[in-house]
């Protein structure tokens, strides 16, 4: 594994503090709740894989130490993870993950209501399963994307979608270790990601400290790339996919996807079936974050634009689904119509 995101330590969940990289490799012992909250809200863990096995974690933590009735106990778990589900509302792993914990306590509670102890031990049981999972998801959606890659093959990417986003491999990323681990020679193209430079701090340290060639470039300079010939392939992640295809991602992917589509560069989306929300009919519907305008007017807080300047500062932006060539999953690639292909998928 090119690096550890987040793990579970005996009593307490460890995590490499994000916001440090790439000048420092430092790991946080997360043992509340609250704490949890505050990483997830703050980036210190990130991207949509991560997100969700961190709530799992941060659940059992709000409730490991419960000694009331069975009653009082599944309600602390839905206090827990209302708490949880208010600290980033586009990633809808974060939902998933706590939707899938609360039917776990519940299941175990029906199943012997006179033992809370079991529904506190399932349910750390149950947030190291999908630690598990993850892992394994990454490592198929890995092997379906290394079907696209070619030696040579020149490859842009957006923000951060390597083991830092996830707890295995990456989504997006995957192919790319898996085609370095198998000497197939790729470069890749990263963007830097504004305003919070993900590409820049994150996914260059990430893929060169792999030994994986790597370029940073300006978001701005990507389609000048584009139509230059000089990338073959974009790869990107998704925080959630809503049912006909349209994808939420760091704000900038659109705009990557329009060049790619200009200029005839395949566009591809690495998601897991987690981020796929098929409750939403399209990708208007998905909630757009709106983050602090400081990380616009500032860089590594030195004021960088006028003094009470307006700021328009969403984290994700919508990628429609006429601009994607296809969504790469644990379970295949799929293409357009991509309404049918998903449900498919997912059912």
């Amino acid at each position: 594994m090119p690096v550890e995101s987040i793990r579970w330590d005996e009593d307490h969940a460890t995590i490499l503090d994000q916001t440090r990289l790439p000048h420092e490799e430092r790991y946080l012992e997360i043992a509340s709740p609250e704490a949890m909250f505050e990483a997830i809200q703050r980036l210190r863990v990130r991207g949509a894989p991560a997100i969700g096995v961190a709530a799992a974690f941060g659940l059992y933590l709000g409730v490991r130490d419960h000694r009331g009735t069975m009653e009082d106990l599944l309600r602390q778990v839905d206090e827990v993870a209302g708490m949880l589900a208010r600290s980033r509302p586009t990633a809808v792993n974060l939902f998933w993950a706590l939707d899938r914990m609360k039917g776990r306590a519940r299941e175990l509670a029906a199943a012997d209501p006179a033992e809370p102890v079991q529904v506190r031990e399932g349910l750390l049981e149950e947030a190291l399963r999908m630690l598990e999972e993850d892992r394994e998801v990454c490592q198929r959606i890995g092997l379906h994307g290394l079907r696209l890659l070619t030696p040579g093959m020149r490859i842009l990417t957006h923000c951060n979608t390597g083991a830092l986003a996830t707890v295995g491999i990456g989504t997006a990323l995957a192919p790319v270790f898996l085609a370095h681990e198998r000497g197939i020679a790729v470069e890749v193209y990263a963007d830097e990601t504004r305003p919070l430079l993900q590409g820049a701090r994150l996914t260059a340290w990430e893929l060169q400290r792999a030994g994986i060639p790597v370029t940073l470039l300006c978001d701005g300079a990507a389609a000048s790339l584009m139509a230059r010939g000089g990338v073959d392939l974009v790869l990107v992640g998704a925080d959630r996919v809503a049912a006909n295809g349209d994808v939420a991602n760091k704000v900038g992917t659109s705009g990557v996807a329009l060049a790619a589509q200009a200029y005839g560069v395949p566009f591809y989306v690495a998601s897991p079936l987690s981020t796929i929300d098929l409750g939403l009919a399209t990708g208007q519907e998905i909630p757009i974050e709106e983050r602090d305008g400081r990380e616009v007017t500032e860089v590594g807080g030195v004021r960088i634009a006028p003094e009470g300047v307006r700021v328009h500062n969403p984290a994700f932006d919508v990628t429609p689904h006429r601009f994607i060539t296809g969504i790469i999953t644990e379970r295949g690639i799929v293409h357009p119509p991509f309404e049918a292909a998903l449900r498919e998928l997912v059912r």
